[in-house]
Order: C-alpha cells, then structure tokens, then sequence
C-alpha cells in the first residue's frame, strides 16, 4: 500500500484511468484503488523536475546576466561533455542528450531520499532495472548505427573458428551489463536509505547527520559509476575497430 503524500494524491486523481490503462494490456492491479506505486510516483516526481529545470533554464538564458540556474546547467553541460569526449572521444556531442539526461534523472532519484516525505526511487529494483534497460538498447541502437553489420563482429571475436565459442560467451557478457548496472545502484541506494532510516529512529540527534552524509557520498558516486559505464559501454559499441 502506497504511503507517501504524493502517491496517494496521484492514486486519488488517476487511478481510474491507471486501472483502466493497466485492464488495457493485461496487467495484474495488486489494488484498485491505489494501482500508482511509491517508486513511479517519485519517477513521476524526477521527471516533473526535470522537466520544469529544463524550461526555467532555457526562459532565463542569458549571455551578459546568467542566474544560478544557468551556472548549474552549464556545468553539468562541461562535465558531460568533458567526460564522453575522454572515453568516447570523435562524436562524442551526438550523445550528450542522453547522457545529460540520464545522469540528472539518476542524481535527483538518488537524492530524493534525503527530502522528508520522499523517497529514493533508485531504491526499488524496477526503476535501476529499467534505466539498466534503456541504457542497454541505446548503445546496440547505436553500435548498429554506427557499424551496421559490422557490428556483429563484436560478438564474434578475431578468428572465425572461435566463432561458435566467443559469440554465447559475448551474449551473457553484454546481458551480464543490464545485471550488473542494475544491482549496483539498487543495494547501493536501498542501504543507503535503510541506514538513513534506522539512524533517525534510533537516534534522533548527531549520528542520522553523518548517515545523511553517508547517503548523499553514495549517491553521488554512484551517479559517476553509472553514467561512467555507459559511457564506456557506448563508447565499444560504436568503435570502428572491432
């Protein structure tokens, strides 16, 4: 049962047209009247953000008087395109979107859990997964793009008789990724706030501070190793030299 203020305040306004929608492709509804759960509700929530930042920021540009908002995007802007020019290095600007996207989406997510009253949505399986996901297409998408059927030398390796060995091995390996992309931001940020939660119920003053630090370190590390490999996972599959 959903227990956040704005789940339940999304639950009263959609579920109607959410049960419907999940009637519509035949998903199981655990509850009726509440078929919105915490962790969509705090993805709804990032994406709102977002999405408001966004147009705030492109309202306000601005060449002789830029506000604090401004600052903050062109920095992400120099971050991101610092770091896909050093690991994707020629072309690396065709991907900043994503990437700019993917990496607030998942710093916000990660700390969201520091708010009272919200939570991490990083912190449920679902949504690292499904980030886990995109992430994944994306970079076949665009290894396919850029090698077309070359791309599938990848998987093969560089002698023809190992072919029938490398190829199943490359499969699990590239599957292996979404795993990996996966568990590590979710029981990175699922402790995270299971730690904050216990030190602010045991005890209420000075230690929950460091717990609060503790969290924000964790989150912010594991935005860099997220976006990090899949800017190394992008950066193999669109390589010419396989």
């Amino acid at each position: 049962m959903p227990h956040l203020l704005f789940t339940r305040v999304l639950n009263h306004a959609f579920a109607g047209p959410v049960d419907g929608l999940l009637r519509a492709v035949h998903v199981p509804i655990g509850n009726p009247k509440a078929p919105i759960s915490d962790a969509f509700a705090m993805e709804f929530l990032v994406f709102l953000v977002m999405i408001g930042y966004f147009l705030v920021v492109r309202a306000r540009l601005s060449v002789e008087t830029p506000g604090a908002l401004q600052h903050v995007a062109e920095m992400t802007h120099e971050f991101v395109d610092g770091q896909t020019e050093s690991v994707i290095g020629h072309g690396h600007g065709r991907f900043a979107s994503y990437l700019t996207a993917l990496f607030l989406f998942i710093l916000l997510s990660n700390l969201m859990g520091l708010v009272p009253g919200l939570e991490s949505p990083t912190a449920d399986v679902v949504v690292p997964l499904g980030l886990a996901l995109v992430t994944f297409i994306y970079y076949h998408y665009h290894g396919l793009r850029s090698n077309k059927a070359g791309y599938a030398k990848q998987f093969l390796g560089p002698v023809w008789w190992l072919y029938w060995l490398l190829f199943p091995i490359e499969i699990i390996s590239h599957l292996a990724r979404v795993l990996s992309l996966t568990v590590r931001l979710y029981a990175n940020m699922f402790a995270g706030d299971l730690l904050t939660l216990v030190a602010f119920s045991i005890i209420p003053v000075g230690v929950p501070l460091l717990a609060l630090g503790l969290h924000m370190g964790v989150a912010v590390i594991q935005v860099y190793v997220f976006f990090l490999l899949a800017c190394i996972y992008l950066s193999m599959a669109v390589a010419h030299d396989h």
